[in-house]
């Protein structure tokens, strides 16, 4: 059996393993206790298990042979992380909440809204940030680690040439379908009567609140935050980056448990009160009414989707030029409509990384096209039209060298890559402490961690 290629997929799946919070198996017990230990750190059997319970969420068949390599692989993680202690390899809280942030987008971007992904996990987005940031933090780690490692590892163009030749027929990598996407984004706007109306009902909830009314309470009553409402609004400790910015500014001048006035952010109305202050961070808890876009607002987004739409067979500005004039998409609005992976920072986006409302749109579409107006709803709930011109497409094939060189070159580079991280990790076993569960002594692992 060829080995799947779990190094991709592990980082995925610590993330799921995080959100979703699998902590039992199909029996209801709690699925626990210490299957492996790597210097000073552990692996519980949990851990384990539910890695395989989100990797089979994927679509992954996990035998026998794909949970020892997995097991594996997470040795080599927690190996990495020993030494990382051992050597004072660390990282910025900067840096977790900007990689945090730049991960749970691409997610929300998947699911649809933040509403959304909240309602998944049924956790709000400050308990998923909170689960989230351990995980992110030694992913992080573990990264600046096998760097030190492989951050000196090239390859010729020779050794590329090589590489290829010597890969069997059905090793050749398979290159996905790739798409270059544009987009003009009408969203619906929020009515000065829509504004109002959700102001006036958080001002009358918060002279209740003035008036001796309990906070909590209120906010489990009408608070539009799900995640936090059922929690008496209660957010938890966070720190400026945490927060938007309008809501930041403002709990952080808050004194003793006074009550704020409105503030308008992106998600809609709050009033914030202060629980507790530590250092850098606070505890804040809040009531949020949104404001509801009205049928006629969303109507007029189409419409004036549709006018532009028609600009553009009969107006002499590019697709890009009215994207800059019109969008509401501040991300591609400057750069012609184009979208760009979050992942890779480039506008070729696989296939399979395409957001899928756009991707129903596109899967017909011949490169050139521009589709008619389309619902759409970004991940903070908004909902408008978007107009979808298709720059690119290839089809997925296996790769040829003259062609995909770089993918090619890039598969060699991880292969010797590969070979830096087997001789350190073969240098590291036998200087460092390690002891695996009687469950797992069968493996046939690449490596003799028994030392």
């Amino acid at each position: 059996m060829k080995k799947i290629n779990l190094n991709s997929l592990i980082a995925f799946s610590l993330l799921f393993t995080s959100l979703v919070g699998f902590s039992q198996n199909e029996g209801g017990k709690v699925i626990d206790g210490i299957v492996a230990t790597v210097g000073d750190k552990i692996v519980l059997k949990s851990e384990i298990e539910n890695q395989i319970t989100s990797l089979k969420a994927q679509g992954v068949i996990i035998d026998d042979a794909a949970k020892c390599q997995l097991f594996e692989e997470v040795l080599f993680q927690k190996l990495l992380l020993n030494q990382a202690a051992i050597d004072s390899v660390e990282v910025t809280e900067a840096q977790v909440e900007s990689e945090m942030n730049r991960r749970l987008n691409y997610f929300i971007s998947q699911v649809g809204s933040e509403q959304r992904l909240e309602q998944y996990y049924k956790k709000s987005m400050i308990e998923i940030k909170n689960e989230f940031r351990v995980i992110v933090e030694e992913q992080l780690i573990v990264q600046m680690m096998q760097g030190n490692i492989t951050g000196g590892v090239k390859v010729t163009p020779e050794e590329v040439k090589n590489f290829y030749k010597g890969l069997p027929e059905d090793s050749i990598p398979t290159v996905n379908s790739e798409v270059e996407v544009a987009q003009i984004l009408i969203n619906a706007k929020e009515s000065d009567a829509a504004k109002n109306q959700a102001r006036e009902r958080l001002n009358g909830i918060r002279e209740r609140i003035i008036n001796g009314e309990q906070f909590s309470t209120l906010a489990v009553l009408y608070s539009e935050d799900e995640g936090s409402a059922k929690k008496g609004g209660e957010l938890g400790f966070l720190g400026r980056a945490d927060l938007v910015p309008e809501y930041s500014t403002t709990a952080f001048k808050l004194k003793n448990s006074t009550v704020s006035e409105i503030v308008e952010s992106q998600f809609g109305f709050h009033i914030i009160q202060l629980i507790e202050r530590r250092g850098q961070k606070i505890n804040t808890r809040h009531i949020l009414i949104k404001v509801q876009v009205e049928e006629e607002q969303i109507l007029l987004a189409k419409q004036k989707a549709d006018s532009i739409y028609n600009l553009i067979t009969t107006d002499t500005l590019t697709f890009g030029e009215l994207a800059f004039k019109y969008s509401d998409d501040k991300q591609t609005k400057n750069s012609d409509g184009l979208m760009v992976s979050p992942q890779t920072g480039t506008s070729i986006l696989d296939i399979e990384q395409v957001d899928p409302q756009i991707f129903y749109i596109i899967d017909n579409m011949k490169p050139g096209e521009i589709s008619k107006p389309v619902p759409a709803e970004s991940f903070d709930g908004k909902k408008g039209y978007r107009i979808i011109k298709l720059l690119s497409k290839t089809e997925p094939h296996k790769a040829k060298f003259e062609t995909d060189y770089a993918r090619i070159q890039e598969a060699a580079l991880a292969g010797k890559q590969n070979e830096a991280n087997q001789k350190w990790i073969k240098d590291k076993i036998k200087t460092t402490f390690i002891k695996i569960d009687d469950e797992y002594m069968n493996c046939s692992f690449d490596n003799n961690w028994s030392n």
